[in-house]
């Protein structure tokens, strides 16, 4: 059912600094800055060649990357995101199978402008996972 690793989500406390680590210590290419206000979060992504990693930082107290940050304050890991080809069967065939969709269950739009949904991290060995339509 899930397709490719489209990216890994790495909550960072400067995002900034983070950015120049991964641009000029690791010669990657960074995306500019993108504040996505539904979400609570600004994110950076970094092309890894054959995936990305997300950069994320809080926008405004009640994101929650803040929540994150609180509990983990140099950052962590935060989510891992999957492809999936029809997010409506994904989420109908995990929820099947017991999986906690978080949230109201409804598709929201991502940072990629694609339909996304959250799995329930204790579903899933403790990791958060995200599916996103490709």
């Amino acid at each position: 059912m899930i397709g490719r690793l489209n990216h890994v989500a790495i909550a960072v406390p400067d995002l900034e600094a983070a950015a120049r680590q991964y641009r000029d210590l690791l010669g990657a290419t960074v995306s500019e800055p993108v504040d996505l206000p539904d979400h609570g979060v600004t994110t950076i992504f970094v092309e890894t060649g054959n995936s990305k990693i997300e950069l994320l930082h809080p926008l405004g107290e009640d994101s929650p990357i803040a929540r994150f940050l609180e509990r983990n304050p140099a950052g962590g890991v935060h989510h891992l995101c999957f492809e999936v080809e029809d997010i409506i069967a994904a989420r109908d065939r995990l929820a099947g199978e017991g999986a906690r969709i978080l949230g109201d269950g409804q598709p929201k739009t991502g940072a990629h402008g694609k339909p996304i949904l959250f799995l329930h991290p204790k579903d899933f060995s403790g990791v958060l996972i995200e599916i996103e339509e490709a």
